[in-house]
């Protein structure tokens, strides 16, 4: 090859790489890596063992609630007393709605007070909501708007959106405080050897909707729950245990059974004992045959919300919080209603900010309120 050919044969030699570089690329990329998602597997999969379909799980369903009632031993709760509703107070707030200091029957011997919120401005009757304070000494007046932390006033806050709202005192606080203070339930134990914290304020949360439900301006049908810490948790057993429950949504709920390293505090042997029969199981090392994964699936196909925070206590079994909700949205895949089930996480420890409530009260908008209440609509030219 003579020199003046040269440039152009290397010409032509890089310009056949290219060509030939340019056929090969779609084989190339097929032969690269997909990155396909793996399949997450968690202690919580237990929830659907040996569920194949809906029909199975509804099955199983029965197993778990009755699980659920063992737990809290509901069959040792006394019989439902007459209400014999009373009222001790009464204002109107900034023209806005009525409150009312009730109390009623929850035994023969034992009055439980609440605050009562009612909106002046009506067409028709309203959904209600059940609005669980947490562990603050006078939580009802907290919940009322009465005292402490305004961010935790429920009945304020919700009563001005529309809604007829009932705020509970828990049994050990309030007008019912024991003389050893205030969440001891030492004496609650010795009325009551048998039955649990948790099945006490759960079956006095029932009979709150009992109050609600027989008031002329509520709608029975579109009843709701919500509530924060204590209140939190509340809201998900009371949601599992009472049907009439439409649409729950709970704020920095306690953490479960497993995979918590303070499990015996559910299980006291001082002040407020959620389950004092599961306590010489918890020092063996045992723990309950039922889990929050499996009492939230209780719920479906009801409205629920989870609004929890990374780090409100340990963030390893908060981490483990968000793989239990993921396995409880396959059940309400299974009951064919996911959009009733949703979760948030978020970094602010054990609050109420004002992303959580706003989330909180839209969520009872969406599933309370007639749908044109949340409807957007375009702008009229």
């Amino acid at each position: 090859m003579t020199a003046k050919r040269l440039p152009f044969a290397l010409a032509f030699c890089f310009l056949l790489n290219l060509l030939l570089a340019s056929f090969n690329a779609p084989l190339n990329a097929q032969e690269r890596p997909v990155s396909d998602p793996p399949v997450i597997e968690s202690s919580w999969d237990d929830l659907l063992e040996g569920v194949t379909d809906k029909e199975s799980w509804l099955a199983h369903k029965q197993v778990l609630k009755q699980r659920y009632l063992d737990l809290i031993r509901d069959q040792y709760k006394p019989e439902k007393p007459l209400l014999d509703l009373q009222v001790h107070e009464e204002t109107i707030v900034e023209d806005t709605y009525i409150r009312r200091l009730i109390s009623y029957q929850v035994e023969e011997d034992e009055r439980a007070h609440a605050y009562l919120g009612i909106p002046l401005k009506r067409d028709g009757k309203l959904p209600a909501i059940v609005a669980l304070h947490g562990t603050y000494k006078q939580g009802a007046r907290r919940a009322a708007g009465l005292e402490e932390n305004s961010n935790k006033a429920w009945l304020d806050h919700l009563c001005r959106l529309g809604y007829v709202v009932i705020a509970p005192e828990h049994f050990v606080s309030g007008h019912r405080i024991p003389p050893e203070g205030p969440y001891d339930t030492t004496r609650f134990h010795q009325k009551h050897p048998e039955w649990t914290s948790v099945g006490k304020f759960t079956y006095e949360h029932s009979i709150a909707i009992d109050v609600i439900t027989a008031m002329e301006e509520v709608d029975a049908d579109n009843i709701g729950v919500i509530g924060h810490s204590l209140g939190g948790h509340g809201t998900m057993f009371l949601a599992a245990y009472d049907d009439r429950v439409k649409a729950a949504a709970g704020n920095c709920s306690a953490s479960f059974f497993r995979h918590n390293s303070g499990v015996t505090h559910w299980s006291r042997d001082h002040w407020y004992i959620y389950f004092k029969h599961l306590r010489p199981g918890f020092l063996e090392g045992e723990l309950p045959n039922i889990d929050f994964h499996e009492i939230l699936a209780l719920i479906a196909p009801r409205a629920y919300l989870d609004v929890s925070a990374m780090n409100d206590g340990n963030p390893l079994t908060q981490r483990q919080r968000v793989l239990m909700l993921m396995k409880v949205m396959d059940v309400y895949e299974l009951e064919e209603k996911p959009e009733n089930f949703a979760f948030f996480v978020h970094g602010r420890a054990h609050s109420v900010a004002h992303e959580s409530r706003q989330l909180l009260y839209g969520w009872m908008d969406s599933h309370l309120k007639p749908a044109a209440a949340t409807a957007t609509k375009l702008v009229e030219e």
